[in-house]
């Protein structure tokens, strides 16, 4: 599929990888709707983007966003599925000072599965939903799932909602495929993002020194991947790893 023949949603696009590949697929001539919850940034997006408020781990919220974005676009054959948040935490510890037992509370469980897993459902099922009825062939969607599904201390909720976020792409790759739908997943190590910013320089160096190509990725890096999903239409159901070597 060529860039240009897209008309695509993309999730968590006010910063970061989001706002990257938004851009990027506007300059290739997609036509291109970027949603996120925070408006403000989402307003710094450059001037043809269609741009709305979109809280994925709301399905009506998720229903009246791909709605709109169709009749916006005037079509639908593309997804993006970038939103994600972060909420990390040992599942139990113990303070060294003072004995205390913490544990991950609820709250930090439930909210990163409901943006991180519930959200590319809900927007998948949405988007498959109106590219079907339409007859929309062919189609792509793309995950951004993470090499820590392969399991990353600190993050139990993280590492659940990306790896059942890989295993969802094997399904609805096959689920889909009778429709003219393939559905990929790139999975990013340490990448430069505002997400990653505020992170404690010594642990970053630490980290750093762990890849093998000596650095942390940059959107640049996650998009081309993101690229060859969208356009090669030989591939589909896989997840793809781009971390700079470091594995887990």
């Amino acid at each position: 599929m060529q860039l240009s023949d897209l008309k695509i949603i993309v999730t968590g696009a006010a910063r970061g990888m989001g706002a990257y590949f938004a851009q990027q697929l506007a300059e290739a001539g997609a036509a291109v709707a970027a949603g996120d919850v925070d408006e403000a940034e989402l307003a710094k997006l450059p001037e043809g983007i269609h741009r709305r408020r979109l809280d994925v781990s709301d399905s009506s919220a998720c229903n009246e966003f791909v709605a709109w974005a169709q009749e916006a676009m005037g079509g639908l054959n593309g997804l993006v599925n970038n939103a994600g948040i972060i909420r990390d935490g040992l599942l139990v510890k113990k303070d060294r000072e003072t004995g205390e037992l913490k544990a991950m509370s609820d709250e930090k469980w439930r909210a990163v599965l409901a943006v991180n897993l519930d959200g590319p459902m809900f927007m998948t099922r949405a988007v498959a939903s109106r590219m079907v009825a339409a007859g929309s062939r062919p189609g792509v969607i793309v995950n951004l799932s993470s090499i820590s599904r392969h399991g990353n201390r600190g993050q139990s909720n993280y590492v659940a909602s990306k790896a059942a976020l890989a295993a969802n792409t094997v399904t609805w790759a096959r689920e889909l495929a009778p429709f003219g739908i393939r559905v990929g997943a790139v999975a990013p190590g340490m990448v430069e993002t505002p997400m990653t910013a505020g992170m404690n320089q010594k642990a970053l160096d630490a980290f750093v020194e762990q890849i093998p190509v000596g650095r942390i990725g940059t959107p640049h890096d996650i998009w081309l991947a993101v690229r060859f999903v969208l356009e090669c239409d030989y591939f589909t159901s896989r997840t793809i790893d781009v971390d700079g070597g470091i594995g887990f």
